[in-house]
């Protein structure tokens, strides 16, 4: 299980060091793709293959079905961990979402996102100062 937020750096050679409390959920490998807000998602194998099964699923007669595999699948990358508990993130990757040297990684239960401190500040602050966001989760089950 992710959780928490974190704030880490990159070095010069695009590497991550993944938290010490993900590394072992991640030993096995991990894919990291764009995710849906201008982040990056990482996921274990397990959990991207359930992933890739659900999107695969889609008809590709729907144009936003193919749209959205699109997304997923072409921007996707495998990655492994080194001993130290690096990983590294793709250039085409890190310019998508404006990483050079910091990045905040946020545990999401079942995944991983990676976003510049900017607009993660701004996502947080525009989340917790929305009128009726409860309202919205009620919607949602929640």
């Amino acid at each position: 299980m992710f959780l928490g937020e974190f704030v880490h750096t990159i070095d010069e050679a695009g590497r991550l060091t993944i938290p010490a409390k993900f590394r072992e959920e991640l030993a096995e490998g991990l894919v990291i793709t764009r995710g849906l807000d201008r982040c990056l998602a990482i996921y274990p194998m397990d959990e991207w293959e359930q992933l890739a099964e659900r999107v695969s699923g889609l008809p590709i007669t729907d144009r936003y079905a193919r749209a959205f595999r699109r997304l997923v699948f072409a921007n996707a990358s495998h990655a492994a961990p080194d001993r130290q508990g690096r990983m590294v993130i793709p250039p085409r990757l890190r310019e998508y979402i404006g990483l050079d040297s910091e990045v905040v990684v946020i545990g999401l239960n079942t995944y991983i996102e990676l976003w510049h401190p900017e607009p993660w500040d701004e996502e947080r602050d525009r989340v917790e100062a929305e009128d009726g966001g409860i309202d919205q989760w009620a919607v949602l089950g929640i």
